[in-house]
């Protein structure tokens, strides 16, 4: 009996020995299969949960000022392109548009003005030349007859002399010969007179024809002006820019807007896409073109398949408001993160609407483009 229990107790330690050997084997098969496989995947992957879904978000910002008459969207609303999302109130612009077009009506009537002031300018240099011509003819005349007395008065200066004729006829045409040469002065003086005329009704003229001119591109800029006042009437009905979703509206009725400033957004929906920010040491293994995996945390267990299409040209900390400066203080090395754009394979996956700007995701490239 004494052996028999001896045999016994001998057996279960052996027995434990091998149960606990057969379990250490098991885990370190175990640690070894997973070790394994995550090297082998590590090898062919690269992955990143700094991820994050993209999208095309509108902001709605108005053209010009004014306060809200009407909000006609609400939270989280869809909407298509061209539909009305706000209305501002224009009379004040309705005013500026009838103030444009009265200064447009006062300009056109300047030119209309100028116009006939040219017109008259013209006419009288037509009269001045006229003047001036018939003053020349009289002057030619003059001058014939100043030639004519001058030979009678020499003729009877020389008769004089011999007592031929008489001292009365002498002094006759004296006279006659003075008179000529007077009325010959008062014809050049005359003639002057009209040039300077002719002068200054031309110099009137010009001025006359530029003011054409003026009133012309006055013309030009006023309608500019009602154009530009039409133009921001338009501005008072604010629509949508593309199909999507309006975000939170933030407005309303009677509010004053600025001009540039921003109300609300609208997410568009025309597509999606993933940027997913991967360490500066994965970097030199991904390309353009690799395949990619998504893994949404909204949707566990669905796998969404994308492709690398283009790289961030800087690191996301050279975009940050306040990028840090090596340069300066204690220098501690960090890993920086370069942007990564990932699209997706298949828009028409029913699951990739349901994802939304800002969701987090996982990525998973494939670096050896299987």
């Amino acid at each position: 009996m004494a052996t028999e229990k001896q045999n016994g107790d001998q057996s279960q330690p052996q027995k434990r020995s091998k149960v606990f050997l057969i379990i250490l084997i098991l885990l370190v098969l175990a640690g070894a299969s997973f070790g394994i496989s995550k090297w082998y995947h590590g090898k062919h992957h690269m992955e990143t949960d700094d991820a994050q879904v993209e999208a095309n978000i509108s902001p709605i910002i108005p053209r010009v000022s004014g306060y809200i008459k009407e909000v006609r969207v609400t939270d989280n609303q869809k909407v298509k392109q061209g539909d009305t999302l706000l209305v501002l109130d224009d009379r004040d612009l309705l005013i500026k548009l009838e103030q444009a077009q009265a200064a447009l009506a006062t300009a056109e009537s300047n030119l209309l003005s100028a116009k006939a002031s040219t017109v008259a300018a013209r006419s009288n240099i037509g009269t001045s030349q006229a003047a001036a011509l018939e003053v020349d003819a009289q002057i030619e005349k003059a001058k014939v007859n100043v030639w004519q007395t001058t030979q009678e008065y020499n003729r009877y200066a020389n008769l004089i002399k011999d007592h031929s004729v008489t001292q009365q006829q002498f002094e006759d045409k004296q006279a006659a010969k003075e008179s000529a040469e007077k009325q010959l002065q008062i014809l050049e003086e005359q003639e002057k007179q009209a040039s300077s005329q002719t002068n200054a009704v031309s110099s009137q003229s010009k001025a006359t024809s530029s003011q054409i001119s003026v009133a012309s591109a006055m013309i030009r800029q006023r309608q500019v002006d009602v154009d530009d006042a039409r133009l921001n009437l338009t501005y008072c009905v604010i629509t949508a820019p593309a199909d999507g979703l309006v975000s939170k509206v933030n407005v309303q009725v009677g509010q004053f807007l600025n001009a540039g400033q921003s109300t609300f957004s609208i997410v568009l929906d025309q597509r999606l896409w993933v940027i997913a920010n991967f360490k500066e040491t994965q970097y030199n293994k991904i390309r353009i073109g690799q395949p990619v995996i998504v893994d949404a945390d909204a949707m566990p267990g669905h796998e969404f398949e994308g492709k690398v299409s283009s790289f961030s040209p800087a690191t996301g900390a050279r975009f940050a408001l306040l990028p840090p400066d090596n340069a300066s203080g204690n220098f501690v090395k960090v890993v920086q993160r370069l942007p990564i754009k990932v699209d997706f394979d298949n828009p028409d996956d029913s699951l990739l609407s349901r994802l939304k700007a800002g969701m987090n995701v996982e990525v998973d490239v494939h670096i050896d483009g299987k």
